[in-house]
């Protein structure tokens, strides 16, 4: 599986010639969308989710599907060109996307100052979890951990605590993308102090960057 790093919270995943890119939000160029064979949502907020972003990936590839909870779906209702390819995702779903299964967990976004939404992570290809804005831990193993690190409603020792639940053989960073060059400098040391307590790697893609898991 291939792991390429967009902007803030966005990646996308490339298995056996399915691509499948997550919350592709304002941060992130429109153009990271385009590819995918499915795009997954995991909750509202701008830096996540953006409808015109979707309305030209769809546009891009007419076979586009896309997955987010209900309150994001509903959003979309009246797009023409996501007409019938937006689906509900909910803890506990399977959803099959070409080759891949994609397991759906998680309930609620992390607690923060706005009003409380709904928030689901994916497990993909039984591989890697992104959580969206949440510390949920999945009930079956994950290899790869897509790792927020930088937001309103966490704390470094969380993201230390969090990979140490999870127990991932790797991680990266996500969430990164309202941070300057110092900022990230400070996401490094988190990252690194992971690294140390778990005995796995953690680490940083830089925009624009792959990986192959």
């Amino acid at each position: 599986m291939r792991l390429t790093k967009f902007g803030h919270a966005c990646v996308a995943l490339e298995e056996a010639g399915t691509t499948v890119v997550l919350d592709p939000g304002t941060l992130t160029d429109p153009a990271a969308a385009r590819g995918a064979d499915a795009v997954l949502i995991t909750h509202e907020h701008f830096d996540h989710f953006a409808p015109e972003t979707l309305a030209a990936a769809a546009t891009a590839n007419p076979e586009l599907a896309v997955w987010a909870p209900a309150a994001v779906v509903a959003q979309l209702a009246g797009i023409e060109e996501l007409a019938g390819r937006v689906h509900p995702a909910a803890h506990g779903d399977v959803l099959r996307i070409g080759s891949l299964d994609v397991h759906v967990y998680g309930e609620w976004h992390a607690p923060t100052h706005l009003d409380p939404v709904t928030n689901v992570g994916y497990l993909v290809g039984g591989r890697v979890f992104h959580p969206g804005d949440a510390f949920t831990v999945p009930e079956e193993p994950v290899d790869t951990l897509l790792v927020p690190s930088n937001a309103p409603w966490l704390k470094s020792l969380e993201v230390l605590a969090y990979t140490e639940q999870v127990g991932a053989r790797q991680g990266f960073s996500i969430h990164d993308g309202l941070l300057n060059e110092i900022g990230l400098m400070v996401v490094d040391n988190v990252l690194g102090a992971a690294s140390k307590r778990t005995g796995k790697e953690y680490r940083r893609l830089p925009v624009g960057e792959s990986t192959e898991l």
